[in-house]
C-alpha cells in the first residue's frame, strides 16, 4: 500500500500567515507567554480572511488502535499547514522533532515553528518540510 501524498499549501497562504505572525510580534515583542501570541495571532488570521484553528487534536494509533492520547497543535491553518508557537530562547531540537512527527501524523508537507521570543520574528522563524 502506498502511503498517501501529504497535504500542501501554496506560498501566498504561508506569506499571508508569516505576515500576520509578524503583525503579532510587532505589537507585543517578546516576553509573553505563548497563549498570548496564539490569541492575537488568531484573531489576525481572522481579520486576513483565514481559516484557522487553534489547539488542535492531534490523535495517536498504533497498527491500527487508537492508544486514547494525543497532542494538540497550537494552530493548524487552512487545513494544510502546522503552526507550533514557542517563547523560548532559542529552537531547541526538540522542538524541531515535534513539529516534524506532528506533520507525519496529521500528513501535512510542511509546518512552522514560530519563536516569539527574539528581537525579530524573522529570528524565530523556522521551516519545516518532510
Amino acid at each position: 500500500m502506498e502511503p498517501k501524498p501529504l497535504k500542501d499549501c501554496d506560498e501566498q497562504l504561508i506569506d499571508a500567515v508569516l505576515t500576520a505572525a509578524t503583525n503579532v510580534h510587532r505589537v507585543f515583542g517578546p516576553g509573553l507567554l505563548e497563549s498570548v501570541y496564539e490569541s492575537a495571532l488568531m484573531i489576525e488570521l481572522r481579520e486576513m480572511g483565514i481559516k484557522a484553528h487553534r489547539q488542535v487534536e492531534i490523535p495517536v494509533s498504533y497498527k491500527g488502535h487508537d492508544l486514547g492520547l494525543g497532542f494538540r497543535a497550537d494552530i493548524i491553518v487552512d487545513d494544510c499547514l502546522l503552526l507550533e508557537l514557542k517563547s523560548v530562547e532559542q529552537f531547541s531540537p526538540v522542538h524541531i522533532a515535534q513539529v516534524m512527527t506532528y506533520l507525519k501524523l496529521i500528513g501535512y508537507k510542511r509546518g512552522y515553528p514560530l519563536n516569539f521570543n527574539r528581537a525579530l520574528l524573522k529570528e524565530g522563524i523556522k521551516r519545516i518540510s518532510i
